[in-house]
């Protein structure tokens, strides 16, 4: 069972475009899990290092990046991933209304 949710988590945040995020909740329930944006993070959280499925553009509720992963230069690996597509981050905050998939 637990298998089956993470593929189903996993199916979505693969199908979020470039240049755009979505939240926790929107994944989960995209995924046909609502209420369970805590799962999506913490199956995002389990992802090996260089894994091709682009956790990245997945963001909180609010557009605030919540991953603290950080490079050898201290940079927050998320940050950098997001600016590298074209996101724009200030303060660690995405405008959902900008980027957000869907919108």
């Amino acid at each position: 069972m637990q298998v089956e949710l993470y593929r189903q988590i996993l199916e979505v945040v693969a199908r979020i475009p470039q240049g755009k995020v979505a939240s926790y909740g929107q994944v989960a329930k995209m995924a046909g899990l609502p209420r369970h944006a805590r799962l999506v993070g913490k199956v995002l959280q389990s992802l090996e290092e260089h894994s091709d499925i682009p956790w990245h553009r997945v963001v909180n509720a609010q557009g605030k990046i919540s991953l603290s992963q950080t490079n050898a230069q201290g940079e927050n690996l998320q940050a950098m991933r997001l600016i590298d597509e074209g996101i724009v981050v200030m303060d660690g905050r995405i405008k959902l209304k900008v980027y957000q998939w869907g919108n």
